[in-house]
């Protein structure tokens, strides 16, 4: 029974592409359930198109090429899903490396749960010279979770995920595009399937690596993404138009940002460490604030083309 297929998003990336692709092939078990492993390609020039060919010839499952010539993450995926008809679909990122028991124990966790997404944890990996704020990026490029197997209360992010395409990927384009150049799609994507009742797991067991490049390996992009991921409880309220919600989220936010932005002078008058978690915390207390599009990072799509 051929009942999943991997999708992996790329824009320009195929030394970490050939990474993810080949942690898929080497999968020790459930490889026989793959019907397809699609690359979403959004790079215009279409830079994936010959390394896709030259591995379709000794990939264990058949490897399929999708071009969105439009650069943007959520246009990436909806055109990845409309090369598939597969129920169940699994996210890897073109920066990520699936370990070899990765989708067997996704497939697993969501036979335990019956959870429409489940999401597995990520090991962060940065370059060696990321000196004082190594442990920070790492955790911030990675994603703990729970020790064990079981239902998550909210979700987390796409990548590193299993969906059930009926629940949690309705329609023929499930992703905002309006999310392109920002990023957010998935958190637009589950804000809805919650309102559905959606369900969410772990897979404790699904480990991936995640390889930060090294011009994002910097704390300067960690608080970047860090002031995105604040802005998203806010603009999910006024997305829906719950501005009760938002004066929450901007109350909540203001206070965090205060909070925190002071241990933040502590920390660094005191040259610690620790003063990264701080700043990272003071970001998206901002985030929360300053939630309008005006001042949306532009972190993805177009902006990874400029040099």
């Amino acid at each position: 029974m051929r009942d999943v297929a991997v999708i992996i998003p790329t824009l320009r990336r195929t030394d970490s592409l050939e990474r993810a692709l080949r942690s898929v092939f080497a999968q020790t078990e459930a490889l026989e359930r793959v019907s397809a492993v699609v690359v979403a390609d959004n790079d215009p020039d279409g830079s994936a198109g010959p390394l896709v060919r030259r591995l379709a010839a000794e990939a264990p499952v058949a490897l399929t090429y999708a071009h969105a010539p439009i650069p943007g993450v959520a246009t990436a995926r909806n055109v990845g899903l409309a090369a598939t008809d597969a129920p169940l679909i699994a996210f890897l990122d073109d920066d990520e490396a699936a370990s070899s028991r990765w989708l067997a124990a996704l497939l697993e966790a969501q036979v335990q749960t019956g959870a429409d997404v489940v999401f597995g944890p990520i090991r962060g990996r940065v370059p060696a010279d990321t000196g004082w704020a190594t442990d920070y990026l790492e955790a911030f490029f990675g994603r703990a979770g729970p020790a064990e197997t079981g239902p998550l209360a909210e979700p987390w992010g796409c990548g590193n995920a299993l969906m059930v395409r009926a629940t949690a990927l309705p329609g023929p384009a499930p992703f905002d595009t309006a999310a392109d150049q920002t990023g957010g799609e998935d958190d637009k994507l589950f804000a809805a399937l919650s309102a559905r009742g959606g369900r969410y797991g772990w897979a404790a067991d699904a480990w991936v690596d995640e390889f930060a490049p090294p011009h994002r390996a910097t704390l300067r992009y960690a608080l970047t993404r860090a002031f995105a991921y604040g802005q998203g409880p806010s603009q999910t309220a006024a997305a829906a138009r719950d501005w009760a919600g938002v004066a929450r989220w901007m109350l909540i936010g203001a206070a965090q940002a205060g909070v925190w932005g002071l241990a933040s002078l502590a920390l660094f008058l005191l040259r610690r460490p620790a003063r990264a978690q701080a700043y990272d915390r003071t970001a998206r207390g901002l985030g929360k604030v300053l939630w309008q599009k005006r001042f949306e990072p532009r972190l993805y799509g177009a902006a990874l083309l400029r040099p």
